[in-house]
Order: structure tokens, then sequence, then C-alpha cells
């Protein structure tokens, strides 16, 4: 049971080591664009790179993990993702940075599947659920990276603080590889498993249950300030505490999720996150204030906390199915949410206005709300 333990400890640690990386990828964004002499379109497109490189890789690491098991997979990603902050440094070129970037998504994106995919194994072991604390760990790492990462460009460098990054994320990674829950499969299983997609429908439902409720979570975080600034008349430093309060509400909910799931279980945690995160988006596109819309969200972090976490953990644990290729099919759907939502939605606010975006994103959640019950597979009774 203390292997167990460790290992639940190891596979926390994993998330938070991808969301510093993540997080430190923020503060680099204006840095590359100072020193590569760019416009905000043309970092789009790299920043496009970035997500090139998760949806590509994603189901490669899914496939690794199904033959191989994730201890293998996420310890080949997260080697790999150790540096690349380092060479984008390094890059003297635009087309040199592209490439580092579609690399660095690649490298993220395949970890994200392989930790996803350990953290379902740990919960197998466990028979408790332990995925939505996992992504709290995330949350926490990502502000920390995003957070010290402007100071530590300031006080260093760009080169400096990234060969700082790479030195912490190894040593955490040295802490953290011998005490990671191995669960490679058998040769029967190996054998057995097919490296394509599957043909059953079930993880494209699942999926969708994800890409519905990752779509707010994307449009909260690129154009809540926006709404909040343009539409209700915020000032610029209170407009950012829409996706503020909705990140926080988001975390905290997060370490509370897991036995809220092991309480209640996942068909019916899900029904009301989603209830839940349907009237705060409600809240906050119908508000005529800026402090009612910031409450909104805030009050929708609490609902869209647990919903993700709950769609993977069901996705790693469908019956029939290697949790390595359930997990990259709906971690590739689910992303691609935070992916294709930002410039969706852009070109729907040239011809509505981001109340009528809002309302219509808590109406989006109607789909997981119906299709609940399928995250049966998610509990551990």
């Amino acid at each position: 049971m203390r292997g167990v333990s460790q290992a639940r400890l190891a596979v926390s640690g994993l998330f938070f080591l991808n969301g510093l990386i993540i997080g430190s990828w923020a503060p680099k964004i204006p840095v590359l664009m100072s020193r590569l002499q760019i416009s905000e379109s043309t970092m789009g497109l790299i920043v496009l790179c970035m997500g090139l490189g998760s949806v590509t890789m994603m189901p490669v690491f899914g496939g690794l993990t199904a033959r191989y098991g994730s201890s293998f997979s996420v310890r080949l990603a997260a080697i790999l993702s150790a540096p690349v902050m380092l060479l984008m440094s390094l890059a003297p070129t635009l087309w040199s940075v592209a490439a580092v970037v579609v690399l660095f998504g690649g490298t993220i994106g395949g970890m994200d599947v392989a930790m996803n995919a350990n953290a379902v194994a740990v919960e197998r072991a466990r028979r408790r659920a332990i995925m939505s604390s996992c992504h709290g760990f995330w949350s926490l790492g990502g502000v920390a990276g995003a957070g010290l990462g402007g100071i530590g460009i300031t006080l260093l460098g760009e080169i400096g603080h990234s060969v700082l990054l790479t030195l912490v994320v190894a040593a955490g990674l040295a802490l953290i590889f011998p005490r990671l829950l191995h669960d490679a499969p058998s040769q029967e299983d190996r054998a057995s498993t097919p490296l394509r997609l599957p043909r059953t429908p079930l993880p494209y439902v699942i999926g969708l249950v994800a890409l519905c409720c990752m779509i707010p979570e994307g449009a909260i975080l690129d154009w809540a300030a926006v709404y909040l600034q343009r539409e209700l008349g915020a000032s610029l430093s209170l407009a950012g505490w829409g996706f503020a309060a909705c990140a926080g509400t988001m975390a905290v909910m997060r370490f509370l999720g897991d036995e809220i799931r092991q309480r209640f279980g996942a068909v019916r945690t899900l029904r009301v996150s989603a209830v839940i995160a349907i009237i705060g988006l409600t809240i906050a596109g119908l508000s005529s204030s800026p402090v009612m819309a910031i409450a909104g969200f805030a009050f929708a972090g609490l609902g869209l906390a647990n919903m993700v976490p709950i769609a993977f953990s069901a996705a790693g644990n469908m019956p029939g199915l290697a949790s390595g290729v359930g997990l990259s099919v709906v971690t590739t759907m689910g992303y691609s949410g935070i992916l294709v939502a930002p410039g969706s939605i852009g070109w729907l606010a040239e011809h509505f206005s981001f109340s009528v975006i809002f309302v219509g994103l808590a109406a989006l959640l109607l789909i997981p709300l119906l299709l609940s019950r399928l995250m049966k597979s998610a509990d551990f009774g």
C-alpha cells in the first residue's frame, strides 16, 4: 500500500511539472515576439504549431501507452519535454522556433495522455478516485509557471530562465520516476493490442463530452476579459478577474472533487457539475454588470472543474479497451476544444455579442448532461 501511496504522489508530481512547463510558455510569448520581431498574427501561427504537435502526437503516445504501459510512455514524453523550452530559447530563427514549438506541443501532449493513463492505473490500484486532484496539481503548476516565469525572465534573461526551468523539471523527474506505478501489460495483452483507433463509438462519444466541457474553459480563458471590458464597461484591471475567478474556483473544487465523486458517484457528480456550470455561464452571459458576470464565471468554474477529469477517468476504464487508446481519443478531442474555440468564438463575436455566446456555451453543456450515464466506468466502488 505504501508503494501505491508513493505512486499517487508521483503522478501528482507529473501533473504539476506538466502544468509548470505549460505555464512557463505564457510569459515566453512576448519575449519571442520581441526577439524575432514578429506580429501578433505571426505569433498566432506559431501557437497553432503547438496545437498541431499535440494533436499529432497524442494518438501516438496513446498507442505506446496501450502497448508498453503508461510508466514507459510518460517517462519518454517527460524526458523529451524537459529541455524543449531551452531549445526554444536557443533557436535563432522564426522557422527553427516554429519547429521547436511543434516538438513542444507534441511532447507535452504525449505526456498529457500518458500521465492521465498513469493516474487511471493508480485509481485502479487504490480503488479510489484521484483524477480531479491530479488536475488540481496541474492548475497549481500552471499558476507557478506563469507567475514565476515572468520574474525569472526579468531576473535571469530568456536563456537563464529556461536553464533554471530545465534543471527544476529534471530534478523533479529524478524524484518521481522511481516512484511511478509500473503498469506494463503482459506479452499476451501487448500482442493483442492493435495500434489503431478504436472501432467502438463509445470513446468518441466520451470525447464529445470532453470537447463540450473544454470549449467553455477555452472561451473563458481567451474571451472573458474582452467581454467584461467591451460589453460591460469593466476597467482593464477588473476585466482580468473573469478568468481568474473561474480558474480559482476550478482549482479549489478539483482538490475536493475526488471525495465528492467517491461519495456520490461519477454520473451524479457530472450531472450536478453540468447544472452548476450551465447556471454560472447563463448568469455571466445575462449580467448587466462586470461584478455579476465575474460571479457567474466563478460559479461556472465550480461546475467545470470536475467534468473533464471524470470524462478522462471514464475513458481510461472503458471495458475491453486499453486505457491509453481510449484516453488518446478523448484527450485529443477534448483539447481540440481549447485549440478550436478561440478562433471560432472570435469569428462568432463579429456577428453576435459575447453575451449571446456565453449563453450558447451554457446550452452546449446540455450535451454532457444528457450523456452523463456514460460516465459510469469512472466509478471505483
